[in-house]
């Protein structure tokens, strides 16, 4: 029996995180544009750069979904037509999308419609009702339970209904259902259903008595600040339920989180189908996910209710630390010219580089140089010659890799 081998979707809020997300085994891509999309203070892309989105992931074999997820107001709906006919000139492979105009828009068009999460869609009624419509997938709410997805996805083939279902299986988790939340527009008059969100619910807040002097922090535990969702542990299970895509939240994420987020899920499923996943490898793959940011991890909705779902604490394993940029790059002997602005470098440490296109790219320095000779450290203000195993661009960045110290008393 051949076994089910879910499309790996993973998010890109700009030209290094979708090269990463590409380059480390992502099967598409979903992206937004400047103006329409659900995560507006993500790098995102120039309505002029479809296109060459379009172009650049098809030359790669992968496919491009565009988000147009947020709700439309009135004024709107010249910007979002313009939008669609952009994606749809460039052969864009499926728009997200919820909003009802958007969608007659995207239909008039004859463009792939997939619904986002925003929809709530949760029930085998709902599913139909958007296939009569013209949706080739849904992204089921994400207050879905297996046990749910497992039925729905039953009656969609009991039912012969041509509508393919994806779910998120990594990233962060919203307080409110499906994301619906009114708490930054409330504090800062801008509306997380726009995609302005300002992530209040993220921060520490101070608890004052009324009748008292007593006050409290509340930080810590960061009581509304939900951990983010890995499905790491129960992988195959989701596979085994016959979703069609596996979704990973992050667009206002860094090119790292898209590096590793995006080659741990490959090899995850690619294990699973060829018969190698099992507990050891999957505690493996979890501890490379913790080295990226994130919230502690949960198994979201999946299994009910989330136990101890609000965050212990911010951060990750591990952290990024400013150390300087690359002036030149000589191609012919793969060596980068660095200049240390910050700290220092030393040979044996790991080094992360970043630019516009250079999708966080990972190295340990085995050598240094220094007017052609061999050197172990190389200070602030210092140039040394690295040689790197991947192609870099005069003014990436350069971070040094480390493990995060714990604080005294953690």
């Amino acid at each position: 029996m051949k076994k089910n081998k879910p499309e790996l979707l993973c998010p890109a809020g700009n030209w290094a995180s979708l090269i990463a997300a590409v380059e480390n085994g992502a099967d598409s891509v979903y992206f937004g544009v400047k103006g329409i999309n659900m995560r507006q203070m993500a790098g995102n892309f120039e309505i002029s750069e479809i296109q060459k989105v379009a172009s650049y992931l098809h030359e790669h074999g992968k496919k491009g979904y565009l988000t147009v997820n947020t709700i439309v107001m009135n004024n709107e709906l010249d910007k979002v037509r313009q939008i669609l006919e952009e994606a749809k000139g460039a052969g864009i492979d499926a728009v997200i999308l919820w909003d009802l105009a958007a969608f007659a828009m995207a239909k008039e068009l004859g463009l792939t419609i997939h619904v986002s999460t925003q929809a709530s869609i949760s029930n085998i009624k709902a599913l139909e009702f958007y296939a009569g419509l013209g949706a080739e997938r849904v992204v089921l709410a994400r207050e879905c339970t297996l046990a749910q997805i497992r039925e729905i996805k039953g009656q969609v083939k009991e039912k012969n209904i041509t509508c393919a279902i994806e779910t998120f299986i990594h990233g962060a988790m919203c307080l409110s259902i499906s994301g619906r939340c009114f708490m930054a527009y409330y504090t800062h008059g801008q509306s997380a259903n726009r995609g302005e969100c300002t992530q209040p619910c993220r921060r520490e807040y101070q608890i004052k008595s009324v009748e008292g002097d007593e006050s409290f922090v509340v930080g810590q535990d960061y009581v509304m600040s939900p951990k983010d969702l890995c499905s790491i542990d129960f992988i195959d299970d989701l596979i085994n339920a016959g979703i069609d895509s596996f979704k990973v939240e992050g667009r206002m994420r860094s090119p790292e989180y898209a590096r590793v987020v995006a080659q741990v899920y490959r090899e995850a499923i690619d294990a699973h189908v060829d018969g190698r996943l099992n507990d050891g490898l999957k505690a493996s793959m979890k501890e490379r996910l913790a080295e990226v940011y994130n919230r502690g991890f949960s198994t979201g909705f999946y299994f009910g209710e989330p136990d101890s779902a609000k965050s212990d604490q911010l951060g990750h394993v591990y952290e990024k630390v400013f150390v300087g940029e690359v002036k030149k790059y000589y191609k012919k002997i793969s060596v980068a010219d660095i200049l240390v602005r910050t700290g220092s470098l030393k040979k044996g440490e790991e080094i992360l580089v970043i630019g516009k296109t250079t999708p966080a790219c990972m190295a340990t320095i085995e050598e240094m140089q220094q007017e052609k000779k061999p050197v172990n450290e190389v200070g602030k203000g210092q140039h040394a010659g690295i040689k790197l195993p991947f192609k870099v661009s005069v003014r990436d960045k350069v971070f040094l890799w480390k493990k995060k110290e714990e604080k005294a008393g953690s």
